[in-house]
């Protein structure tokens, strides 16, 4: 416990562990085995391109319009009525700032790059955690390793944890909570009177993982919308697969 989550928690959420939900320290897995994945699927992938080249492929479409550069708050108002469904994927306790509820906690990282000359790898694998106190960076991530690229050159990248910057992960714990249920009945009283979604980890106030905030995102659809038929999704099908509500049911 000493070696791996007592420094590690404090640089990562600047608390004691027991400032913090279990679920924190149970994301570690314990294992009787020799794999050495941090995670147990059995399939483990990333976007061939990378993630921006697959959410650029998303928005790829005549009906959508992508507007970078405002403010949502500031065109808030001017808004309402124009949109049928508005989807809110931001902290949901910015979005209710002036009901005098409060802050909820969030943590945020600083990224430190840097660019190195060096034919093979920095270091052995993709991320290096660094639990201890003899840096303050939490990991070193190099991103060669991802796409088995081939350079004379490498990039790595440390992470720093801090309080300041864009949220990143909700600080779980009961105070959090409690405050987070407040805003759900306020996020619930939004939707049934005008359509207001909150979707996400900064609007969820949960950490979410890739495959469960993409998952998270279809279900949200397929409730929103009463599980309408999608062809691109269900050629093919048969009747009994046709019964998944989501594509991530159907893999």
């Amino acid at each position: 416990f000493d070696m791996v989550f007592k420094t590690y928690t404090k640089k990562q959420w600047d608390k004691e562990p027991k400032e913090l939900d279990a679920l924190v320290t149970a994301r570690i897995p314990v294992r009787n085995n020799y794999d050495p994945r941090y995670f147990a699927d059995k399939y483990q992938v990333l976007p061939e391109k990378g993630y921006s080249k697959w959410f650029a492929q998303v928005l790829y479409n005549p009906k959508i319009d992508v507007a970078l550069g405002v403010d949502y708050f500031k065109v808030k108002d001017s808004l309402e009525g124009r949109c049928g469904k508005t989807i809110f994927t931001g902290p949901i306790d910015g979005y209710f700032s002036d009901s005098g509820l409060g802050k909820l906690e969030y943590r945020s990282i600083n990224f430190e790059a840097e660019i190195l000359e060096n034919k093979g790898f920095y270091q052995t694998h993709s991320v290096v955690n660094y639990p201890g106190p003899e840096v303050d960076f939490t990991r070193i991530v190099e991103y060669k390793h991802y796409f088995h690229q081939k350079s004379d050159y490498t990039i790595t990248v440390k992470e720093y944890s801090t309080d300041k910057g864009d949220p990143y992960y909700p600080v779980p714990n009961p105070k959090n909570h409690e405050l987070y249920k407040k805003y759900q009945e306020l996020a619930k009283k939004e939707e049934e009177e005008k359509n207001v979604y909150f979707v996400g980890r900064l609007a969820s106030y949960k950490y979410f993982n890739m495959d469960a905030a993409i998952d998270n995102a279809l279900n949200m659809f397929n409730e929103i919308e009463g599980h309408p038929a999608q062809p691109d999704i269900e050629d093919g099908e048969t009747s009994d697969d046709k019964k998944a509500s989501t594509l991530s049911d159907s893999i």
